[in-house]
């Protein structure tokens, strides 16, 4: 995989297994592993050219812990429909010790307690470390959120269980219900308001640890991080299986979704949750799309995310 100076991502072979997207405060990257060569990633800004096709097979991409990664040792065929590009014995290796699943609960880092807006009335509370400045709210696709407090692990997770109980706000939604909800792009006057409702209720509330720093409002909005304002209606969910060409030009990312100008006009949507283990191999500039398109709302059941 390399990219050869027209701004076309270029893919080695099939030996260069896509392990999704990834985002940094610098944008959204595509991910990749080699047995050899190792990890690299391929930047994602609008304009930019993509054609490649899928592999014999998609394979679990093992586990990514500190940076690090370790291969499947098994090598296992991963489901084309999956959300998750694990099997099973990676996944629970990968849950052992997370903070996610709450079996890393001597994590001693400080951890920012979040307020997240995907759409009108769909707000979620959710936690973060600290130290990755809001990295974890473009992962999710989080068009706006402000950060309500800072504390240790323990004291963040209790912080999030008060805001469920006492204001019912959920932890999560169905990754289809935001996904939904981003086009037409909201105005940032509507999530700021909804926002700062929230917070300050929040602030209010009686059961909040005492070591949790509550934070001043301040919302955070993601329009120049995702460009979703180059949408336009009618997009189609790609669906991935072997030998199959995907081609265009990238419109926007938020979290996982990637959009892509098709040549023949369409708009398509990738999700890159689904591209991970494939093997993928360049195809020709402005090759024609053949893997099968449909409408999102046929997609599947979604994951809560």
């Amino acid at each position: 995989m390399r990219s050869n100076g027209t701004g076309r991502v270029s893919v080695s072979g099939d030996s260069w297994q896509c392990a999704g997207l990834r985002w940094s405060r610098t944008g959204p990257a595509l991910a990749w592993l080699h047995p050899v060569h190792g990890a690299r990633t391929s930047p994602l800004p609008p304009g930019r050219a993509l054609a490649f096709t899928t592999g014999t097979r998609r394979a679990c991409v093992g586990v990514r812990r500190g940076g690090r990664h370790t291969a499947c040792p098994l090598g296992a065929e991963v489901p084309g429909t999956a959300v998750s590009a694990q099997c099973p014995d990676c996944a629970r290796l990968d849950r052992s010790h997370s903070v996610a699943a709450d079996t890393a609960l001597d994590d001693p880092r400080p951890y920012d307690v979040y307020l997240a807006w995907f759409g009108p009335g769909v707000i979620k509370v959710g936690i973060t470390a600290a130290e990755r400045e809001g990295v974890r709210l473009l992962e999710q696709a989080a068009l706006s959120y402000a950060l309500l407090g800072r504390g240790p692990l323990m004291a963040a997770r209790r912080a999030e269980a008060v805001l469920g109980a006492a204001l019912d706000v959920p932890d999560r939604f169905p990754y289809a219900a935001k996904r939904a909800a981003r086009h037409p792009l909201p105005p940032q006057a509507l999530r700021t308001a909804e926002l700062a409702a929230l917070h300050e209720r929040a602030r209010g509330l009686d059961g909040l640890p005492d070591s949790l720093a509550v934070r001043d409002f301040a919302p955070v909005h993601h329009d120049d991080a995702f460009h979703l304002d180059r949408l336009r209606p009618g997009h189609g969910l790609v669906g991935l299986s072997p030998g199959r060409t995907i081609s265009g030009r990238v419109t926007a990312v938020a979290g996982p979704d990637l959009y892509l100008d098709a040549p023949d006009g369409r708009l398509l949507l990738v999700d890159t949750r689904q591209l991970a283990g494939w093997a993928l191999s360049a195809a020709a500039p402005g090759a024609e799309t053949t893997a099968a398109v449909r409408p999102p709302e046929q997609a599947g059941p979604e994951a809560l995310f």
